[in-house]
C-alpha cells in the first residue's frame, strides 16, 4: 500500500467514524445526562491517548514538559473536552440529531471571525458571502425542523451555535500552543485534564452511572468521536501527497452522518435538513477555498 493509500484508507475510517457518532450521541443521552455522558466518553478516550501514546513510544515528551506546556494543556483541557461537549452535548438533548448536527458544522465560519479578531485584520468582504450561506442554512434547517415533532428549542439552537465558537476558539489555542510535542501527546494532555475536571465536578453534580446501554454508548463517543478519528485524521495528513483531498473528504460526514441518524435514531429526515446542510457546507467551502485562499492552511475540516 502507498502512502498516498494509507492516507486515503485512514482518512476513510475516521470520516466513517464520525458519521455514526450524531446517532451515538442521542442514543447515549436517552440513557444518561450530557454530564454522565461526556464523563464516561472523555475517561474512554484519555485511555485510548494513553495507549496510543504508549504504542508510539512517546511518554518521554509528556515526562519533558514543562510547567508552561502542562498550565497551556490545562487550559486547552477546559476548553475540550469540559466546555464544549458539555455544550454540544446539551444541544443535543434538545435538538433533533439532524438539527444539532449541522448547526455545529458551522464552526470553520466563526474561526474565520476569530482569526481576523485575533490577526487584527479587517474580514475581508468576500468572507460574508459565504458566512451569509451559512447562516442561511442554519436557517433553513431551523425553519424546516417545525415538522419533526413540534416547536423548535430556542435555546438548543444557541447552544449548537454556542459550541461551533468554542471549537473554533479551541483550535486558535491548540495552534497556539508551543513545546515540540506530537499531537496524540498534546490530546492525551488535553483530555487527562478535561477528565479531571469532570470527576472533580461529580462532587457537586449529581450522577448515576447505571445503565450498561447508556455507558456502553458513552464509551462509543468517546472511542469514535473524541479518540480513534483524530489518530486515523493525524495518519492521513502525514501519508497524504494531497493534504486537500483528505480534508475535503471530511466535507461527505455530515451527510453520512444525516444517513445513521435515520437508521439508528428513527428520525425522518426532511428535505430542509438536505437543503440546510448543503448550504452550510458550501459556505464554508466558498470561504475556505475561493474567498480566503489562505485559509487552506487551516485544516479548518480537522473537526467533522
Amino acid at each position: 500500500m502507498t502512502d498516498n493509500q494509507k492516507a486515503i484508507t485512514a482518512a476513510s475510517a475516521a470520516v466513517l467514524s464520525w458519521s455514526t457518532v450524531a446517532a451515538a450521541f442521542k442514543t447515549a443521552l436517552s440513557y444518561y445526562t450530557h454530564y454522565e455522558m461526556l464523563t464516561v466518553a472523555a475517561i474512554t478516550a484519555t485511555v485510548i491517548f494513553a495507549i496510543a501514546i504508549t504504542l508510539q513510544r512517546k511518554w518521554s515528551q509528556v515526562r519533558h514538559m514543562h510547567i508552561k506546556d502542562l498550565g497551556a494543556l490545562a487550559l486547552l483541557g477546559l476548553l475540550s473536552p469540559t466546555f464544549y461537549y458539555l455544550v454540544l452535548f446539551s444541544a443535543y438533548e434538545q435538538l433533533p440529531a439532524q438539527v444539532a448536527q449541522p448547526v455545529n458544522y458551522c464552526w470553520p465560519i466563526f474561526l474565520v471571525i476569530l482569526l481576523a479578531v485575533v490577526m487584527h485584520k479587517p474580514v475581508k468582504p468576500r468572507l460574508y458571502i459565504g458566512m451569509a450561506v451559512s447562516f442561511a442554512g442554519v436557517s433553513v434547517i431551523s425553519l424546516g425542523s417545525g415538522g419533526i415533532g413540534g416547536s423548535l428549542s430556542i435555546s438548543g439552537i444557541a447552544m449548537a451555535l454556542f459550541s461551533a465558537i468554542l471549537w473554533a476558539v479551541y483550535w486558535i489555542a491548540n495552534e497556539r500552543l508551543k513545546g515540540g510535542f506530537d499531537e496524540s501527546v498534546k490530546l492525551f494532555g488535553s483530555f487527562l485534564f478535561g477528565s479531571i475536571y469532570l470527576l472533580a465536578g461529580l462532587l457537586w453534580i449529581p450522577a448515576a452511572f447505571d445503565s450498561t446501554s447508556g455507558t456502553l454508548a458513552s464509551i462509543y463517543v468517546g472511542a469514535f468521536e473524541m479518540g480513534i478519528p483524530f489518530l486515523f485524521f493525524s495518519i492521513a495528513l502525514k501519508n497524504a501527497t494531497n493534504v486537500a483531498t483528505v480534508n475535503q473528504m471530511c466535507y461527505i460526514a455530515p451527510f453520512l452522518s444525516l444517513f445513521f441518524i435515520s437508521v439508528i435514531v428513527g428520525e425522518t429526515i426532511l428535505t430542509t435538513s438536505y437543503v440546510g446542510l448543503s448550504l452550510i457546507i458550501f459556505g464554508v467551502i466558498f470561504n475556505q477555498y475561493l474567498a480566503y485562499p489562505g485559509s487552506k492552511k487551516l485544516n479548518a475540516v480537522d473537526k467533522a
